[in-house]
């Protein structure tokens, strides 16, 4: 008789199950894929839109908690990414572990990162579309939309080395999170794996990839299609002259991409492939 178990996984355990759904993932097909990224897409944008609403308006809290109560709402991103089921570009880079070991080739990892990329931009870019046309940034008496154009302008501020660093640690985070779900028994667990994690780099003003593919777009769509709101709320925006499509590729996106992909194939992908599966290999 098999046993039964509900206590979390050990991280050997975790090493395993890591190694064989970066199988699974390595192995999907491409239509499936590309959906899947896409609702991580949108839902990474969701959490993106419930941090940027707590952001908003002028409460008097001190600066790291108000950076907080933004990482908590963010939360709810990669939360329906995990449960729900989707496919998260930062997240799969802990294919890593299953192509270190050899289970999968190179071809098919990057095959799984550049749809599942393409695929979050296309669910981030429509969520900041739709968001647009239901001008929530206009409520609060348009503090949600100065917040959001904020935002986006404070990201272009980077030099090209800080914004990578920022990715880096940044993804280190996301894939723990992700990590850490690999021990869960429950949804339960799943959840409170993550938010630790996700709150830390929100708080922390880390850079994400994805989260950035929302955030900026929308912004851009603000600034280039309502010149009415720019005009009543651009005077508080410092630097928002500096947030162009061109910016948001070159000083954010690249290099943010890069660290993001540092920070989950090699501090957490490549370590603990070294630790619980190089023998395995060898």
């Amino acid at each position: 008789m098999n046993e039964i178990r509900i206590d979390a996984l050990l991280p050997a355990e975790m090493a395993a199950r890591a190694e064989q759904i970066g199988v699974h993932k390595a192995k999907m097909r491409a239509l499936p894929m590309f959906a899947l990224a896409g609702l991580a897409g949108a839902f990474i944008s969701l959490g993106a839109i419930f941090a940027t609403t707590v952001l908003a308006g002028d409460a008097a809290l001190p600066y790291g908690v108000a950076r907080l109560l933004a990482g908590l709402a963010f939360c709810l991103g990669l939360i329906l990414v995990v449960v729900g089921g989707a496919e998260l570009f930062t997240g799969n880079n802990l294919i890593v572990m299953a192509w270190a070991s050899g289970k999968t080739t190179s071809r098919a990892l990057l095959r799984n990162w550049a749809l599942v990329y393409a695929g979050n931009f296309a669910g981030a870019f429509a969520t900041a579309i739709l968001m647009f046309f239901t001008r929530q940034y206009t409520f609060g008496e348009s503090a949600v939309g100065a917040t959001a154009l904020k935002i986006a302008a404070g990201k272009m501020e980077y030099t090209f080395l800080q914004a990578l660093a920022l990715g880096v640690l940044c993804n280190a985070l996301v894939c723990m999170a992700i990590w850490l779900t690999f021990s869960a028994r429950s949804v339960l667990d799943k959840i409170a794996a993550i938010v630790f994690p996700i709150t830390a780099f929100v708080a922390m003003g880390f850079e994400h990839s994805v989260a950035n593919m929302y955030f900026i777009p929308y912004a851009l769509l603000i600034k280039n299609f309502d010149s009415g709101f720019v005009a009543q709320a651009g005077d508080s925006i410092p630097r928002l002259s500096a947030l162009t499509w061109k910016s948001f590729l070159v000083a954010n996106l690249i290099p943010v991409t890069i660290g993001n992909i540092i920070g989950g194939s090699v501090l957490v992908a490549a370590v603990y492939w070294f630790i619980y599966l190089r023998i395995e290999r060898q």
